[in-house]
């Protein structure tokens, strides 16, 4: 297999990224990035905290003249890293902004390029927590957590929440139970943000990062009506669902590979958010624009099958972009027909990974008009 190297995939990000940004041409650019420095980031990091200088100062957004990075990139503090950073660009036609300082508990104004770099214990503009080790018994050390930052636009204030949730690791597990053990995992990581978020403020927040929500794959098998066969092999137990005598799915612990894998794809979209059920016991506190893009992981890493889904996982809608109602209520309505709000995934086409990103694109209400009915 034909894989890309790690500068062809930074060459398609950054060209993905800039032509996102070309089309939409926001005031204002939260980027929220997880796993920063690969898996490997130990020899990773340099080469991710050069590419995070590349962006600040590419000729793409000259125009944005104000630009804070957080980089929570200090791997030596096993207790307190995330491997989280959080890149916000302010267009120079958008002056009325401001950044919450935690430490001193108030507003203050920005310019200029600027960026934290290290653990982040000292930063004041950000709160950060990595997870407490007994939301996931199961490995002895994770990198998994949340950073927020709490900003002021033309007096409207609201929190932005980077956030990286645990993954499924067996397939097998994953299909024991409805709902799955890890999507348990998930579910007190999010209620542990939500409280956080809700004993310092009742400011509107977006949570936006790699959520790893997950199909529920054992509902999704049963909709399906395949019986199962159950055999061993020398690197561990294999699963394969049949119907008319026809091999229709083969699952291992890392293993996913399905027969027809076109309905992970655009076509199929309505019928898999059936068993997208992860989201729901949140949906009265939280809220997210219809998804009408396919499933963000896991993508095949070959350079010549970017669009191709990689045979580890059920695919699923792991990147994702959520808000609270009241952050809900900041985003313009239409007027006339038009499209003030875009939900979408980017990169269908070139390979930026094993996940595709996802964005929200809106307009926000001015403070001084009152919002329709």
């Amino acid at each position: 297999m034909t894989l890309l190297h790690p500068g062809e995939i930074e060459k398609n990000w950054l060209q993905e990224f800039h032509k996102t940004v070309q089309d939409h041409q926001p005031a204002f650019i939260a980027l929220h990035l997880q796993e920063f420095g690969g898996k490997n980031y130990q020899e990773n990091m340099g080469s991710a905290e050069h590419l995070i200088r590349k962006l600040m100062t590419s000729e793409e957004l000259s125009q944005y003249d104000c630009v804070r990075a957080f980089i929570d990139n200090d791997f030596t503090q096993p207790d307190k890293f995330t491997a989280l950073g959080s890149v916000y660009f302010i267009h120079d036609s958008l002056r009325s902004v401001q950044i919450y300082d935690f430490q001193e508990r108030r507003f203050v104004s920005l310019s200029g390029h600027a960026a934290w770099i290290s653990s982040l214990e000292d930063c004041p503009n950000v709160h950060k927590e990595r997870f407490p080790q007994d939301f996931w018994t199961e490995f002895a050390w994770t990198r998994k957590g949340f950073m927020r930052t709490r900003w002021l636009i033309h007096n409207r204030m609201f929190d932005l929440v980077n956030l990286h949730f645990f993954h499924d690791a067996s397939n097998l597990v994953s299909c024991d139970s409805s709902p799955s053990v890890y999507s348990s995992n998930r579910r007190r990581a999010l209620y542990h943000v939500l409280a956080r978020l809700q004993d310092d403020s009742d400011a509107p927040f977006f949570l936006f990062g790699d959520f790893n929500f997950r199909l529920d794959l054992k509902s999704l098998i049963q909709a399906q009506g395949w019986p199962p066969s159950v055999t061993g092999e020398s690197d561990g137990q294999i699963v394969a669902y049949e119907q008319d005598g026809e091999v229709q799915l083969v699952m291992k612990i890392k293993m996913f590979e399905h027969q027809n894998a076109k309905i992970f794809q655009d076509d199929s979209v309505h019928m898999l958010l059936r068993f997208d059920h992860e989201p729901i016991p949140f949906l009265n506190e939280l809220t997210e624009v219809q998804i009408s893009f396919p499933p963000t992981y896991p993508f095949s890493e070959n350079v010549m099958k970017p669009s191709e889904f990689m045979g580890t996982r059920c695919p699923a809608w792991c990147d994702r972009v959520f808000m609270s109602h009241t952050a809900r209520g900041l985003l313009q309505k239409g007027k006339d027909g038009e499209d003030c709000v875009q939900y979408g995934r980017t990169g269908g086409d070139v390979c930026m990974g094993d996940h595709k990103p996802v964005f929200l694109y809106f307009k926000m209400e001015s403070q001084l008009e009152q919002p329709e009915d």
